[in-house]
């Protein structure tokens, strides 16, 4: 069934939903009892609306019509157009944005007019179903800060999440799409490891004080998506350790390992097509990690967002939301928020020496793990001063950090060239950039040897941590605003399920913007976004997207998925007259040691990051792919973001770490990638993949090397 009505204003029942005093997180901490789905159904549920807004029979009607046929998909299919943003005058559009305002706790500071505008209209996509954002309301627009964001490849986020993991207190959730058992994970089943034995250590010196002896333990929560047919009756499932400790699959340490750490698993899909595609980790509810990348080794290079402040609650409580069942036991920050610690300046700020004494305690036993007693200087976020002879973490030689800039200094120190002990240089930046994208997966592939080494050109330098120095907590920075712009799964096959906070800020974004729009994607083909494209760059945006070539090209030629990267940019170009295809810069994805783009399925320099800045200030990242199954079916979870500095920052790391703008530019005229003899880069697909019976057979490849994970997630 499909609903005809195209909201363009923020209802009464959306205002009073976002300026409620309840929400999950806190009807959990009331009463642990309830499961997060309990709560929800509670405050959100559909005979919890009717209560606060009872509407004329024929629309219950209407609703209970509805919800019968949507039954437990967590998203509804009620499909809507993107609802345009009324012509108003400039003082009745800041009107018409008062609302939008008030919807949202800002930190003192009222968002931008465009950051607005695309708030105002995520929220109009709620009005009948809620869960549709996959947060509490009241959570919806907030604050934070963003410290650190690592543009790298998956080692690099696994490091990071790896030192958040050893330094948690109290509680972690961790979530991902896709774990495999791999380096990657390693990094983190090698950091839950060190952190029970920290804890243990703890316990044991607890024994020489005054106090009696308390023995704590870390709750651990991880959740991914590995369909299975017991999700048909439901689709959320409590994996055995005898599963989840597999080492060929995924790895995880078992329980009689980490008697410190109470740690459950669960396996989350909604079928057929509901995916679980969302990526973050939580922890001690004071920090999230928000990423681009799942849990394994390829070749991608990716992108991860650090995030302190009131924004680590309204990710908390979509995280309890999430996994929907009983809490055993329940988390222990539930009584803990981070946006009252952040308001009364609790925040604890003894961390760093905690940590360091319990390692010392600890007497991790791997020969070299260590622990940074005093962060180095680490000079601007563009330039980082490198300190020489820092050793790096790896699965074999963990190096534990206490403080981001610790890690940022050791991150560096691995990119700088190698002397030997006459000062001649045995590893140049470019080199050891390589020997970085090359990781697990290419030992042996080479630079091209006409790719610039920026040796003596420091604003072009590989930069993976963009570190914001006073965006710590410990440093009471100033936050900005920040809104949760996600959607829920959806799992029926078809293309109702487009109205939802995540698809209507895209959308908006592209309506509002005034000068420019960015947008890097895996994939790019998702059908509501390609006239939104199209109609910014008719009326003069400049509109630049960074896509991978060939990224899972088998997939996207599935029916009902619209096709594959190289069809969709020439159909973009074919489409727009001369002059405003001037506005529309396409360009595949260029390894930073590389000049011309590399097609995904060699595995050699691919791009898996999702991102859009708008107006140079307002940005949205996280999990969301500009593809039909992220905008039709799959969770996802993005942040939008309103600060110049945060998106001039992502800005800076997107130019430095991969040579996309020099080399990657398609031809406007052709709508394809020609290199300087005009040839077409080696082993594509092309604009026509052939007849549908063609199409389909490479999409059936294509399908089952995604069910092994060898494909695009």
């Amino acid at each position: 069934m499909t609903k005809s009505k195209f909201p363009n204003h923020i209802s009464d029942r959306v205002f009073d939903l976002c300026n409620s005093a309840e929400t999950v997180s806190s009807l959990l901490a009331k009463d642990p009892s309830l499961s997060p789905s309990d709560a929800w159904n509670k405050l959100f549920g559909q005979h919890a609306l009717k209560k606060r807004h009872p509407g004329t029979e024929e629309e219950e009607e209407e609703e209970q019509s509805i919800s019968s046929e949507e039954e437990d998909n967590g998203q509804g299919s009620t499909y809507y157009k993107s609802p345009p943003t009324p012509p108003y005058s400039p003082t009745s559009a800041q009107e018409h944005l008062d609302p939008a305002a008030k919807c949202g706790k800002w930190g003192g500071k009222r968002p931008s007019y465009l950051f607005l505008q695309i708030y105002h209209d995520a929220l109009c996509t709620l009005d009948d179903e809620p869960l549709r954002g996959m947060v509490s309301p009241p959570l919806l627009g907030t604050c934070g800060t963003v410290p650190l964001t690592i543009i790298s490849v998956i080692p690099d986020i696994a490091r990071h999440m790896a030192n958040l993991i050893y330094r948690a207190e109290h509680e972690i959730f961790l979530a991902t799409n896709y774990w495999q058992s791999s380096v990657a994970s390693t990094y983190l089943t090698n950091a839950i490891r060190d952190l029970n034995k920290r804890l243990a250590s703890e316990f044991e010196a607890s024994f020489s004080s005054s106090s009696p002896p308390q023995r704590k333990k870390v709750v651990l929560k991880i959740l991914y998506d590995r369909g299975t047919p017991k999700q048909l009756l439901s689709r959320h499932q409590i994996v055995s350790p005898e599963t989840y400790t597999n080492a060929s699959t995924i790895g995880l340490p078992h329980p009689d390992e980490i008697p410190f750490i109470d740690m459950q698993v669960m396996n989350f899909h909604t079928p057929i097509m509901g995916t679980f595609h969302a990526k973050y980790m939580v922890v001690d509810r004071r920090m999230a990690v928000l990423q681009s990348n799942n849990v394994q080794d390829n070749d991608n290079l990716e992108m991860a967002t650090h995030l302190e402040g009131p924004v680590v609650d309204s990710l908390w409580d979509m995280a309890m939301i999430s996994w929907h069942k009983h809490l055993e036991p329940m988390m222990p920050c539930v009584n803990s928020p981070a946006g009252e610690a952040w308001a009364t300046g609790r925040e604890d700020r003894t961390e760093t020496t905690r940590v360091v004494d319990l390692s010392r305690q600890a007497r991790v036993s791997r020969n070299s793990l260590a622990v940074t007693e005093e962060p180095p200087t680490t000079g601007t976020t563009t330039h980082p001063t490198v300190i020489p002879n820092v050793p790096k973490h790896t699965i074999e030689e963990p190096h534990y950090d206490t403080s981001i800039a610790a890690e940022v200094a050791r991150i560096q120190a691995s990119l700088a060239a190698k002397l030997d002990p006459d000062n001649n240089v045995i590893e140049t930046h470019l080199q050891a950039v390589t020997r970085l994208l090359n990781h697990t997966r290419n030992p042996n592939f080479t630079a091209d040897p006409l790719a610039p080494d920026p040796v003596n050109d420091p604003d072009n330098k590989t930069i993976p941590y963009l570190f914001l120095p006073h965006h710590q907590t410990d440093q009471t920075p100033e936050t900005v605003p920040m809104a949760l712009v996600n959607r829920a799964p959806y799992g029926s096959p078809n293309h109702s399920s487009v109205s939802n906070p995540q698809n209507a800020a895209w959308l908006s974004a592209l309506r509002n913007a005034t000068h420019s729009v960015f947008i890097q994607t895996p994939t790019l083909n998702a059908a509501p976004l390609l006239p939104a494209i199209l109609d910014a760059c008719n009326r003069g945006v400049q509109v630049t997207c960074y896509v991978c070539l060939g990224y899972n090209d088998g997939g996207e030629l599935l029916p009902r998925q619209n096709g594959h990267n190289e069809m969709i940019a020439h159909q973009l170009y074919s489409s727009l007259s001369p002059e405003a295809r001037q506005n529309l810069h396409y360009y595949w994805y260029v390894g930073k040691d590389q000049t011309r783009p590399l097609v995904q399925s060699k595995g050699l320099r691919s791009c898996h990051i999702k991102l859009m800045v708008v107006d140079g200030h307002v940005g949205i990242m996280g999990n969301g792919n500009q593809d039909t199954q992220s905008w039709f079916h799959s969770q996802e979870i993005n942040v939008m973001i309103d600060s110049e500095e945060v998106c001039g920052t992502w800005m800076e790391g997107i130019r430095r770490n991969q040579n996309t703008a020099i080399y990657g530019a398609l031809d406007k005229e052709k709508g394809m990638w020609l290199d300087a003899e005009g040839k077409e880069a080696d082993g594509i697909i092309g604009v026509d993949p052939g007849g549908r019976i063609k199409r389909w057979a490479k999409g059936a490849v294509g399908a089952v090397k995604r069910v092994q994970g060898t494909g695009g997630f």
